[in-house]
């Protein structure tokens, strides 16, 4: 069985921040699950993580996922590897792909087509690598007719060899068994006592064993993130694919003034996406949406031709041709039916909401279910807690609910019911009925001038 090994030791302190590198995020999922998720996407699902800074970090992460090893003193990236020997060792008869856990772009077709040039050659390892208009800073590969015969390091390399411009990824496919020999063998007799990986090349090929190279077309596998203004560029790098490819699928954006999308949002053609607008992962939205300007839409689930204006909406549901906006906070567990139109000011926490209701202003409905073609006027609030628990309303078809009335949860309200504007409801309506509650009004003369005697001369 295929194995993989992601090397996430890092600690990365010029971004100046008290976490593992590899936990770093771009586009709002960090560098290590870029790098997991194309595993899982090449079938490689045999995966140990080599931990080191803030290794719990990584642990609490993964959660269980895949396995891990601590790299207690930072002395190389062959020591890092050394660590996961006793994984290796379960099963030496695939071969083990070694990754960067901080170099996010590495691709399933890099890693799949790589496989098939490492066990055609018959390598102990093969490197995967890129070609770079500036190659400054990166190990040049030396090639000679039967693969490699050398990775050069920047300060290492002649005048010659620095015009190379394909270079090492960080990437490497060994046979299981030859990577735990090559393992065996490396020193620590360079100037900063390390333990290098690419020494296993050497090795290798001084044993005479195979020592080959893939070249892949996509340079951005070498990306990588040293301090913040790096991870900046790779935010951008990122969020322009992702919206390029939105565009070749038929999604609309004007301005991109703001705009972030999530690799994992799906968009359906003729949808516009307005400036400001967050999407975020697990959003699926349907056809000739408009959605922004200022949206945030997380994990959120929309039909065709809904509206949203200065809405942020989280885990729920939107049907089709829904109308929302703007300013209005939708909070998870709602489910905002078909022609429902919400307006300024509203939020809507773990309800239902029926079919063409309109709810349009100053509202909050929390933890109700609400019938189709509701009216709430301006100012209605359910109720829903009394400090201790939390209960539901229910607010039949057809109800009219007038403006500042108070349901007290739980309350249920019939059919075609009317409120009174001002009413506090604290128990049952039947079908048709009208609920009014409005204490005896008293008029205490003179009051203010009374009160603002000194104010008013």
């Amino acid at each position: 069985m295929n194995k993989v090994v992601i090397l996430a030791g890092g600690q990365g302190k010029r971004m100046k921040a008290d976490i593992p590198k590899p936990l770093f995020k771009v586009l709002g999922e960090p560098m290590l699950e870029w790098v997991i998720s194309a595993c899982e996407e090449s079938g490689l699902s045999d995966i140990c993580v080599v931990k080191g800074y803030k290794g719990e970090m990584i642990d609490e992460y993964l959660n269980g996922r895949y396995s891990t090893v601590l790299q207690a003193e930072r002395l190389g990236t062959g020591h890092a590897v050394m660590q996961a020997v006793p994984f290796l060792e379960k099963d030496t008869d695939g071969s083990t792909l070694v990754l960067c856990g901080d170099a996010p772009f590495i691709d399933p077709t890099a890693i799949k087509e790589s496989l098939v040039i490492h066990k055609q050659q018959k390598n102990a390892v093969t490197v995967i690598t890129a070609e770079l208009d500036n190659p400054t800073g990166y190990g040049r590969i030396i090639r000679n007719e039967n693969g490699i015969s050398a990775i050069v390091e920047e300060k290492d390399a002649t005048a010659e060899q620095r015009s190379i411009h394909e270079v090492n990824s960080g990437a490497y496919w060994f046979r299981t068994a030859d990577l735990i020999e090559l393992l065996g063998k490396l020193e620590c007799t360079n100037a900063q006592k390390e333990y290098y990986l690419t020494d296993t090349i050497a090795i290798a090929l001084s044993e005479g064993r195979n020592a080959g190279a893939y070249k892949s077309e996509n340079p951005d596998i070498i990306k990588g993130a040293n301090d913040r203004k790096d991870l900046l560029e790779l935010n951008t790098y990122a969020r322009m694919a992702v919206i390029n490819k939105h565009l070749e699928n038929g999604v609309e954006f004007t301005c991109l003034d703001g705009i972030t999308i999530e690799r994992s949002v799906k968009i359906g053609e003729g949808t516009e996406i307005l400036s400001g607008t967050i999407l975020r992962s697990g959003t699926v939205i349907g056809k000739n949406c408009t959605i922004g300007p200022n949206c945030v839409i997380e994990d959120c689930k929309l039909g065709d031709e809904v509206k949203l204006n200065y809405v942020q909406a989280y885990e729920s549901e939107i049907d089709s041709g829904v109308k929302i906006g703007p300013w209005v906070h939708i909070r998870p567990n709602s489910h905002i039916k078909s022609g429902v139109k919400i307006g300024d000011f509203v939020e809507i926490k773990n309800s239902t909401i029926g079919e063409k209701t309109a709810v349009a202003h100053l509202t909050y409905v929390g933890d109700s279910d609400v019938g189709k073609k509701v009216n709430f006027g301006c100012g209605t609030v359910t109720v829903n807690y009394d400090g201790i628990v939390k209960s539901r309303c229910v607010i039949g078809d057809n109800c009219f609910i007038g403006c500042n009335t108070n349901l007290i949860a739980p309350v249920k309200l019939g059919k075609a019911v009317y409120t009174a504007a001002g009413t506090t409801v604290t128990h049952d309506v039947p079908d048709y009925a009208l609920a009014i509650d409005r204490g005896v009004m008293k008029v205490n003369e003179g009051y203010s001038l009374r009160k603002l005697k000194s104010k008013l001369k």
